[in-house]
């Protein structure tokens, strides 16, 4: 079962489902993050990701 888009999760957190991840905020950007991987931080600061599309 998948999350539900929306869904948000931090840098270092584990990502709970895999599709496209956006980062909340401005700059912004887009990355395909699989579930169980590790979030990555953005211009090497600690964000927040919201799930914006399943894979």
């Amino acid at each position: 079962m998948s999350v539900p888009l929306g869904t948000k999760a931090r840098t270092g957190q584990t990502c709970p489902g895999s599709g496209v991840w956006k980062v909340v905020g401005y700059p912004s950007t887009t990355a395909p993050i699989a579930r169980n991987n590790t979030m990555p931080p953005y211009n090497n600061q600690a964000v927040t990701w919201e799930l914006i599309q399943h894979a």
